[in-house]
């Protein structure tokens, strides 16, 4: 039952000692702060680097081509390795659990891209539809190539966005346009962006159908650099063994031989890079953890001075007929109060910062390198305050006990 009495008297306590209860409620109001703070810092940094990678997946495998170092069954070093189609339904026959493997090839040199007046310098690769997944570009007007302009080999263009605002300016929209590609008008169906690294000069880029560029620019059954991303569940690790395997198998060089083939394996870059963030998520926890003990111990502390200098009154209240549960339930809910309030305003103010700096990035319109939207989880921030106030009661705990205990005499007799 609410008792309008005991909160008075809890809230005149207060109000007396107003300095003591600022003090003790600014160390739990600092405590959960700095968690909160820290752990939407710590996001933000993940988040930054998470972006880093791009939009692209993060367990692809992408393979081209190179020359040979190491002598093999009686043939010499120095042999150029080519990849074919055939190696293409080679792997997707002979290697399991493959899930999407495209490829790309470049048209050699950066040609001019004309669009009546104007015209740019750009590479100009060739790729399927899968390779664009892969990889990263993100639809930004009309469409990314589809499985209809690879099977067709049709004259269709997608621009990087910085390509398209030279091109066509700015703020117009290409699509359905035609520009000149060394001398072949390729109808442009849409432009892309790119995040992550160098996203500014990947934007200056523009993708053709890949069997259209194997026609049109004479280089039949030619594969630069293949794609692949293996089935969910399945190791990048372990693909990457059975894809050198058996390219070596079939072009004659030694597994062991690492100029024979370039191969980038994105998944173990990107475990390594977020096995940091476990280290600085725990460091994080550590900190804030220690900042809270610190808080609520100085609660604790405060209590015992409280029950020290309410001697005397708490002797008359028993000797009045108060029983120790009331005594007890006094000292509680005072220290609850403070918890309670100070880690709410704590949590308020810390998510108020990180929505403000997040803002402030937003509005400036551009990105912080390796930092993106700082956030912190709802339900872990209200746990850590429900587990404050649950901590503020316990610190609370025993000096309510110390004072239930106290004998009215002796308790007179205090100074």
């Amino acid at each position: 039952m609410f008792d309008v009495d005991k909160w008075q008297e809890i809230l005149g306590t207060m109000q007396k000692n107003k300095l003591r209860t600022f003090l003790t409620a600014f160390g739990v109001f600092w405590g959960i702060f700095m968690l909160v703070l820290l752990l939407g810092a710590g996001k933000g940094l993940e988040n930054g680097v998470y972006n880093r990678f791009g939009a692209g997946a993060k367990n692809s495998i992408y393979v081209w081509s190179g020359k040979t170092a190491l002598a093999h069954k009686g043939m010499p070093p120095g042999r150029e390795v080519k990849f074919t189609n055939q190696d293409l339904s080679a792997l997707e026959r002979e290697v399991s659990d493959i899930n999407t493997l495209a490829p790309r090839n470049r048209v050699m040199g950066e040609y001019t891209i004309n669009y009546k007046n104007q015209n740019g310098s750009y590479q100009v690769f060739g790729a399927e539809p899968g390779f664009l997944k892969l990889n990263g570009e993100i639809p930004f007007r009309g469409r990314l190539l589809n499985e209809y302009d690879e099977r067709e080999k049709r004259k269709v263009v997608v621009l990087g966005d910085q390509a398209s605002q030279v091109l066509f300016g700015e703020e117009a929209d290409p699509v359905g346009e035609y520009v000149n590609i060394r001398g072949i008008h390729f109808k442009v169906v849409g432009t892309f962006k790119m995040r992550g690294n160098n996203s500014s000069r990947r934007e200056e880029r523009a993708y053709i159908p890949f069997s259209t560029l194997q026609t049109a620019f004479n280089q039949p059954n030619q594969v630069q650099m293949m794609a692949l991303v293996a089935e969910p569940g399945v190791s990048a690790e372990v693909m990457e063994d059975r894809l050198r395997n058996l390219l070596a198998q079939r072009h004659k060089f030694a597994t062991e031989d690492e100029m024979a083939i370039g191969i980038e394996n994105t998944e173990a870059e990107f475990l390594k890079v977020m096995g940091l963030f476990t280290g600085i998520k725990i460091f994080v926890w550590i900190v804030g953890i220690g900042t809270l003990i610190a808080g609520i111990v100085g609660v604790s502390n405060i209590m015992l001075i409280i029950v020290k200098e309410r001697t005397r009154e708490i002797g008359v209240r028993k000797a009045l007929g108060a029983t120790p549960m009331s005594i007890v339930s006094l000292i509680l809910q005072e220290s609850v109060v403070i918890t309670a309030f100070s880690g709410y305003l704590g949590l308020l103010t810390g998510t108020g910062v990180l929505a403000g700096l997040e803002y402030m990035m937003e509005s400036s319109g551009e990105e912080a390198p390796f930092f993106a939207n700082p956030e912190v989880d709802p339900g872990v921030a209200l746990a850590a305050t429900l587990v404050l106030v649950v901590s503020g009661a316990l610190a609370g705990l025993m000096p309510a006990l110390k004072a239930a205990r106290i004998k009215p005499i002796e308790a007179l007799r205090a100074d």
